[in-house]
């Protein structure tokens, strides 16, 4: 129960906090993957880089248990879902994230996306069996792999001698580096400068 109890309070502090950054807003978003509005793409590379410092710089301190860190397998489905899930995230501007959000706040586009994503979901369920006859989910580089070596870890490395703390470590921080040197807008004027009457930008 107290699991539960904790994953929905994570979960509503992130729906709340997506809300709040206009995450929900898929203008926004579509703006961002215009490059036309970075402020929401400055922010996700600042929460990736940092967390990235984070977890990998507690792994090298001991201070995080390598038990506690979970790498997902790499097979051609996987190439195939994310082109689709980007197909999808520039149509509707909606991530599974935000587009769950937006719907909890009422917006009726929203709502519908969840449903499709729901739909997307049952008809992959009840096609797996053709998807793995098919080779779609035969795994690639031994299946869930490191780039490089973690301490007491049993993950494969992709890059045997080298650190993959250290190498995690490197990538957040040039992620952090990138979101503080792009610039709020590539082409045209940023929506985000517009603000809602609830003083939120949107």
């Amino acid at each position: 129960m107290d699991t539960i109890l904790l994953a929905l309070a994570l979960g509503a502090a992130f729906g709340f906090t997506l809300d709040r950054m206009v995450a929900t807003n898929p203008d926004i978003i579509i703006g961002m993957l215009r490059l036309s509005d970075l402020h929401l793409m400055k922010t996700i590379l600042a929460a990736i880089g940092i967390a990235s410092v984070g977890l990998f710089g507690g792994l090298l301190l001991g201070v995080i248990d390598v038990g506690n860190m979970s790498v997902k397998a790499i097979y051609p489905g996987v190439i195939i879902g994310g082109a689709l899930l980007g197909i999808g995230f520039a149509i509707s501007g909606y991530c599974p994230g935000t587009g769950v959000t937006a719907a909890a706040t009422g917006r009726s586009d929203a709502l519908v996306f969840v449903l499709g994503g729901r739909a997307g979901s049952f008809a992959f369920m009840i096609s797996f069996p053709e998807w793995k006859d098919a080779g779609l989910l035969d795994t690639w580089l031994g299946g869930k792999a490191t780039l490089g070596d973690i301490t007491a870890s049993s993950y494969p490395p992709v890059m045997s001698g080298v650190s993959g703390e250290w190498i995690g470590i490197g990538i957040g921080a040039g992620l952090i580096l990138l979101a503080v040197v792009l610039p709020k807008s590539l082409r045209g004027r940023p929506l985000s400068h517009l603000t809602e009457p609830d003083g939120r930008t949107t």
